[in-house]
């Protein structure tokens, strides 16, 4: 067990790879009731065309799948999982994002055990025509609900208006089409080559002692039986850096119109600590142009083009980035305008000390009020640590980051090849 001492923010995470090559973290919080643990891998919805542990030849499991699977890890012979974790004091949940799977607990007795059902509810695969057959239905129900809302249907509209060809713009649950053409063969191919735990990360923070919980985990795992791992091979189509489409108009029923500027990030190779100072350049970058303290903001609420809706986020991981700017609007066109000439403004002169700094202190606020969460903690770190970052470096990159910095990216990320809009109008 190897500790990892991070001064600045007082913290010690302890850490080991277990020789089938899981990695364990333990971030021991004193003075914490709860205890948050996130069993992930490193498997998510873009990763539909692979290589199948074992095989010779790459398969293409229909949309979904990552998802569909998720939902079926909680069955086991003896029956729902969820009741197990509810009879010992726990809740349980789980997510699936691009790019990653998560099985998380929270509990505040019975730890141990519910640290160790977790493991075994992941590594015990059920599936049958059957229970396969019957998930197909709850899953239907929720597509309908996401195909139902605007947000999200807007979101995967601007996706695929950036994507010609990544699987990125694809719906993260599928769509009812491919969900039917799922199959327990299906499962178990992406089971076996995506859930070995080499390919795995496990991580618990809370009021426990890291070396009570590491052995527990040790030892479970020094029971079973796992093969050896394999390199995945993971297939992406070539993806060009412009957008497939510049514009586009969906109809849906809104009683306020909603604009959205989306901006593909033209580079998408970055890892470890050049990825981390990207994408906090981005993040403050978003905040100084478009924050809610901005000058661009209060023009645009001060004006009735947007209100509390308006937002943006940036999105990064090893094979796709976008930044995504908007909300509702009556005024689309005109929030379209704003949007590009304060990128515009920006570009064409210095970044003042001063605001850049007073927005990098914002940014340093937020993230030691986040760290005060065990869930978030735990979720984030197994992000960052999948893309070769350290959750814990955030707040030293912040505080090192420089004008020059923030100015390199802004003329990276913002091309104009690279942007493109989508309104969603009412029916």
């Amino acid at each position: 067990m190897e500790p990892i001492i991070y001064k600045t923010l007082e913290e010690t995470i302890y850490y080991e790879k277990l020789a089938n090559g899981l990695d364990v973290f333990v971030l021991p919080k004193k003075g914490f009731h709860k205890t948050f643990a996130t069993f992930t891998t490193k498997y998510g919805s873009v990763d539909n065309h692979f290589m199948p542990s074992g095989k010779e030849c790459p398969t293409r499991v229909p949309d979904g799948t990552a998802h569909f699977l998720e939902h079926k890890m909680f069955d086991s012979e003896t029956g729902d999982v969820f009741h197990t974790f509810a009879k010992q004091g726990a809740f349980a949940n789980a997510f699936t994002s691009f790019t990653r799977t998560a099985y998380t607990l929270s509990a505040t007795t019975n730890i141990n055990q519910n640290l160790t059902t977790l493991l075994d509810c992941v590594q015990d695969p059920y599936f049958t025509d059957e229970t396969v057959e019957k998930e197909k239905g709850i899953i239907e129900q929720e597509i309908k609900m996401h195909d139902d809302n605007p947000d999200w249907r807007a979101r995967f509209g601007i996706l695929e208006n950036m994507y010609k060809s990544h699987p990125v713009k694809i719906d993260i649950a599928g769509t009812i089409h491919s969900i039917n053409q799922i199959t327990k063969e299906d499962l178990y191919s992406c089971y076996n080559t995506f859930y070995h735990p080499s390919n795995m990360l496990y991580f618990v923070v809370g009021p426990v002692d890291p070396d009570e919980v590491i052995g527990l985990i040790r030892n479970n795992q020094e029971q079973k039986t796992f093969r050896d791992p394999e390199e995945i091979r993971r297939i992406f189509p070539d993806e060009v850096a412009e957008v497939s489409k510049r514009s586009s108009v969906i109809m849906l029923p809104v009683q306020t119109p909603k604009v959205f500027i989306g901006y593909k990030e033209p580079n998408p190779v970055r890892q470890g600590q050049e990825l981390l100072k990207y994408e906090l350049s981005l993040n403050v970058l978003l905040e100084l142009m478009f924050g809610k303290s901005s000058e661009t903001y209060e023009t645009m609420y001060d004006n009735g083009y947007v209100d509390e809706s308006f937002t943006f986020d940036y999105t990064n991981e090893k094979d796709f980035g976008f930044s995504v700017i908007g909300g509702d609007s009556r005024k689309p066109e005109e929030v379209m305008k704003i949007v590009s000439e304060t990128i515009d403004r920006f570009k064409s002169k210095p970044i003042q000390k001063e605001d850049a700094q007073r927005i990098v202190k914002k940014e340093i606020g937020n993230f030691l009020s986040a760290i005060n969460s065990p869930q978030f903690i735990a979720n984030q770190f197994t992000r960052y640590r999948f893309n070769g970052m350290d959750l814990f470096d955030v707040l030293p990159t912040l505080e090192n980051l420089t004008e020059k910095d923030l100015e390199e990216v802004l003329h990276l990320h913002f091309s104009n090849e690279s942007s493109t809009t989508l309104i969603v109008k009412g029916e």
